[in-house]
Order: C-alpha cells, then structure tokens, then sequence
C-alpha cells in the first residue's frame, strides 16, 4: 500500500506541474459549462422582438392580466410601415411583424430561428384565444394568420449552411496557420527559410494562396452538398461570399499566426488556435441562435469576427440582401486581420525558447 500511495502521489504531481492535462482536463470543461450556462441558462425568459404597424385592436380589447402576460412576452416596437417592419423581421433585426386586417391578426414571422418562430407563432395564438374568450357572449371575433417574410420554398438548410461554412473556414485557416508556424519552428525550417534566396514575402504569400484555396474549396463543397442533397438556393448578391469569405480567411490566419507565435509546440499552437475559434463558434451562431443567451453574451457576440463573418454570409447567401450588405463585415475583419497580425509579428520569434 505504501509503494502504490507513493505512486500515486507522484502521478497526481505529475498531473499537477503538467499545465496542459489540467487545463484541458479542467479549465477547458469549465469554461463551455459556463458558455453553455450562459447561453442556454435562460432561454425560457427571452422575449420576442415584435414590430407592432399601427393600431392592433387585440391589445385593446385584452384583459389587464394578459396585457401584461402580453408585454413580458414581446419586446415592443412600434412602426406605422409595414414594409419597413417586415423588412426588419426578414433582416434578422426583428422576430415578428404584426398588423390588424379587420378582426384579423396577421403575423409577418421568420425562419431564421424555427424554434422561435414556432414559440412566437403558439404565443400569439394563445393571446387571441384567450381574448376571443374574454369577450363573453360573442362568438369568437379575433382570428390569426401567419405569413412567413422568405420565400416559402427556404428550407432550414438555407441557415444552417452560412454559419457552419463560417466555422469550417475558421477552424481550417487558424489551425493551418498555427500549425504550419509552430512545425516549421520546430523542424529548423524556418530558419533555413529564413537563409534561404527566398523572400519572407514569397514564404507568407504562398501559405496565404494556398489557405485562400482551401477555404474557396470548402464553399464549393458546403454550397454543393447543400444545394444538391438538402435544397439550398442561393439569394441575392450571394457572389458576395467569394471577398467576404477571402478576408475572413486572413483574418483567421491572424488568429492562428498569433496562436503559433506565442505557442512552444506544434499540439500547443493548434489547441491554442482550437481554444479561440471553438468557443468563438458558439457564440457566433455558427450553431444556434442566440436569441436566448443573455445581453452580455450577445454584446461580448458583436466584437467576435466569426460572428461577422456568419452574419455577413447569411445577408448575402439567404436574406437576399445586396453586395453592401457584405462591406460592414468585410471592414471588421480586415480591421481585425490587422490588429492580430501586428501582434503576431510583435512576438513572433523564428526559433523557439
């Protein structure tokens, strides 16, 4: 027993001083409880954005209790132009667009989010149910109509194929980069590159062609399976995406050139450049909507370049928008492959410590 004791104090030491196991095994775990708890943990108290356009008699005749059931319900927004609230509502800025046609409730709902579109479709069903029973002594006087803002032929494909694409682009060029950095490191060739009649121009431009090519790889093959076995189709200035995913490419082999330039290993720099980008993903919406996630995970959302990236794609790949709905993420993350690049070659050293 003293021998095995002895043993087993040396390994859980062992465990202890290796920094890696522990993060991984610990740190690493913790920080996606905290991600998902965030996320996930409140999803059931989100509200609906809803536009109300003009006058909707259902809130009027409502009682004061659904009234207020009503109000913690929808987030509010009032608007006397129903082209520019369903405009809203197809842009992803909105949920729900409601106007009143006579004693009918019509609602201008999204696919974007199936599960929230569904909740929002229940919810205000349930308002017009108990309204018509409120009114005693009447027949039922309010109905309600649905009417999806996308073409009815989208399928969920059509969401889905931005964000994962965005995420696939992510990982391969961060990865790639850290990778290549650290190994060449690691195997003197950067040094003899360095020596070599080679410019560092020429070595950067080459693994900046070829990761371009990867990523251009990566659209065609998502694009095809989407469009060929789930039935996606391609909206607006969806051409688009070529610049938008060719910036975000070297912005994430910002990302990984940093992860490699400040790793010691080649297993460093690539879970260093996994432990940006995969968190990066979920809070991205590379995954799934986060409509439900708190306001502080969604503001830490809008200063992640991923989260740019989706966005911009969805614009152009599905909302039908135009080419400038591309330029605003396009000039984030070129800003962003900026910054990171300068710290990367900030700390870069062509040997290891």
């Amino acid at each position: 027993m003293s021998a095995f004791g002895a043993l087993s104090v040396a390994i859980v030491r062992g465990f202890v001083r290796d920094r890696a196991s522990v993060f991984f095994s610990i740190v690493f775990p913790l920080m996606f409880l905290v991600l998902f708890g965030g996320l996930l943990g409140n999803q059931g108290q989100s509200e609906v954005d809803l536009v109300q356009v003009g006058e909707v008699a259902l809130l009027e005749e409502m009682g004061e209790d659904a009234r207020e059931a009503f109000d913690d319900t929808f987030d509010v927004e009032r608007s006397d132009d129903l082209d520019e609230a369903v405009e809203q509502v197809r842009a992803g800025d909105a949920d729900v667009a409601i106007e009143m046609r006579g004693d009918t409730l019509v609602a201008h709902y999204t696919e974007t989010d199936q599960v929230k579109a569904a909740v929002t479709q229940g919810a205000l069903r349930a308002f017009v149910d108990g309204t018509n029973v409120a009114v005693a002594g009447e027949p039922p006087r309010f109905s309600l109509v649905t009417e999806r803002v996308e073409d009815e032929s989208l399928e969920t494909i059509q969401f889905v194929t931005p964000g994962l694409l965005g995420w696939a682009i992510a990982m391969s060029a961060a990865i790639g980069a850290a990778a290549t950095l650290q190994g060449w490191r690691q195997s003197k060739l950067l040094r003899r590159l360095q020596l070599a009649p080679v410019s560092t121009r020429t070595v950067v431009a080459a693994r900046v062609v070829v990761t371009l090519g990867i990523a251009l790889v990566q659209l065609a093959i998502f694009v095809g399976l989407a469009a060929g076995a789930f039935g996606l189709q391609l909206r607006g200035a969806w051409w688009m995406a070529l610049p938008l995913i060719a910036v975000g490419t070297l912005c994430f082999m910002a990302i990984g050139l940093l992860a490699g330039a400040v790793a010691r290993t080649t297993e460093g720099a690539v879970n260093a450049a996994n432990f940006v980008v995969l968190p990066m993903a979920f809070l991205s919406g590379s995954f799934f909507p986060l409509d439900g996630a708190p306001a502080w995970l969604r503001g830490i959302a809008q200063v992640l370049p991923l989260k740019h990236l989706n966005e911009g794609m969805l614009d152009v790949m599905v909302r039908g928008e135009g080419p400038s709905a591309a330029l605003v993420p396009m000039a984030v993350l070129a800003a962003f492959a900026v910054v990171v690049t300068l710290v990367a070659a900030r700390v870069f050293r062509w040997e290891g410590a």
